[in-house]
């Protein structure tokens, strides 16, 4: 694998890290504290804020070799993991407008990968 696709290996892991991090915040935004320190200050949300962290390192270590106008591209994956981990993990539902928007992200995704082909 060249240092292109390392790149943008890297960069989906760290989108995905960012999309569980937000599943866990959401699960920590669900729970009832005894105090506001309680809430900010508890192992879910001093985790999640590190997964955040870790994930920016990551994506700026793929910058390094991911051209730039890729990256929302890649990053926009990241509505995909949090719709599908949210159905799973929060029991959240599929709507129709999610399930649409969802199909428009790929449709872009695919369109874009073909732009550099030909």
């Amino acid at each position: 694998m060249n240092n292109m696709g390392m790149g943008v290996c890297v960069l989906l892991v760290s989108v995905l890290i960012s999309a569980v991090s937000q599943i866990i915040l959401k699960k920590a935004a669900n729970k009832t504290y005894k105090n506001t320190i309680a809430e900010y200050l508890n192992p879910m949300v001093i985790g999640a804020y590190g997964m955040f962290f870790l994930s920016t390192l990551l994506t700026m270590f793929a910058l390094k070799v991911v051209p730039l106008s890729l990256s929302p591209i890649l990053e926009s994956t990241s509505y995909l993991y949090v719709t599908v981990m949210g159905y799973f993990l929060l029991k959240e539902r599929f709507t129709k407008r999610k399930l649409l928007g969802m199909g428009l992200i790929l449709v872009g995704i695919i369109v874009f990968s073909f732009q550099g082909v030909g």
